[in-house]
């Protein structure tokens, strides 16, 4: 499943998938970096993304059910456009754009007074 951002981000795409709970991998026989965000202490499931474009930014979502099943094939039981899919689309979606408004909000905040830690934290003002 694609999520598109019409909206160009003053942050790196790869900081903001981060903080929607994604690590980086690599992969080693291709060299592509990618992000996954597991489900349960073990690998599988986990949700697997690409970031396919930067501007506008675009991220490719899939579900991994389990690791490939025989060697050499990439093939893996990927889910693309289930619920559950859909919904941490909506997840990430909604998590980027409020990190997007906030880096905007901070971005203003130091053109005029600095906030404090305690009220960027609690969202509070001086």
């Amino acid at each position: 499943m694609k999520v598109i951002f019409n909206k160009k981000f003053n942050l790196h795409a790869d900081f903001l998938v981060r903080r929607c709970g994604y690590g980086q991998i690599k992969d080693n026989k291709t060299g592509q970096i990618s992000y996954v965000r597991r489900l349960r202490s073990d690998f599988y499931p986990r949700f697997h993304l690409y970031i396919n474009s930067e501007d506008p930014l675009i991220l490719n979502l899939h579900l991994d059910q389990k690791k490939a099943s025989y060697e050499g094939y990439t093939a893996h039981g990927g889910d693309y456009d289930s619920e559950i899919v859909k919904q941490e689309a909506q997840r990430i979606y909604n998590s980027i754009i409020r990190e997007g408004k906030e880096g905007e909000e901070e971005k203003e905040g130091k053109e005029g007074e600095e906030k404090g830690f305690w009220a960027k934290l609690f969202g509070k003002k001086d």
